[in-house]
């Protein structure tokens, strides 16, 4: 999971100053690649978490495999009140989920700052806008794989990328419903996801 990849310096420091007025410690170095198992990545409609710290990060997805690269949406499901002892141990207690559908890199990869990422959540029984903006707000994918991969820019086959987020609308909130999209106004579609988000109880 690459964290702080916004591409003008101003927008990592948005998010730097909007996770540390929750307790979060800012990163030693951006952007800053999190190794999350792989039994954590689901394309699942719901999942289980622990309390009601968690939150959804709508964010584009790049997936290796052998012929080619590709593109999804997902979300960096996140404990934050977890976040607050350790970034990178949160991101182990909550499953990052995808879409399950994806488009070739190569066709977006010309336009890829023209796509519009969006989160959204549910409040009072509404969808109500929680994220948006340009994916030309964040680094481009290949200098992000290069920056994990000692400069290589292909993805090896059977990785997944979380290529960063986009600050909240409101500050960062929980909810029992997370959807996001990557909208492509130049070929006209979108890739889509939503879940839904069950809080267990905390029992000590």
């Amino acid at each position: 999971i690459a964290g702080w990849t916004g591409r003008d310096v101003a927008a990592p420091e948005h998010h730097i100053e909007e996770l540390k007025a929750i307790g979060v410690q800012p990163p030693s170095r951006v952007p800053l690649y999190y190794r999350v198992a792989a039994s954590l990545l689901t394309q699942a409609s719901s999942i289980q978490v622990v309390g009601d710290d968690t939150s959804g990060e709508a964010e584009p997805v790049l997936v290796g495999t052998g012929d080619r690269l590709w593109v999804t949406v997902g979300a960096d499901h996140t404990d934050r009140k977890l976040e607050t002892y350790g970034v990178a141990q949160s991101k182990q207690v909550c499953a990052k989920v995808i879409g399950r559908s994806a488009w070739r890199f190569e066709d977006v990869e010309p336009h890829w700052d023209q796509l519009i990422l969006r989160g959204f959540i549910e409040e009072d029984g509404k969808k109500v806008p929680y994220q948006e903006g340009l994916l030309a707000k964040m680094r481009a994918p290949r200098d992000l794989i290069a920056g994990w991969n000692n400069g290589d820019k292909r993805l090896p086959a059977g990785v997944a990328m979380f290529c960063g987020t986009l600050p909240a609308v409101g500050g960062i909130r929980s909810s029992s419903r997370f959807d996001m999209e990557i909208e492509d106004p130049v070929l006209g579609r979108k890739l889509s996801h939503s879940y839904i988000v069950q809080a267990l109880p905390i029992v000590s």
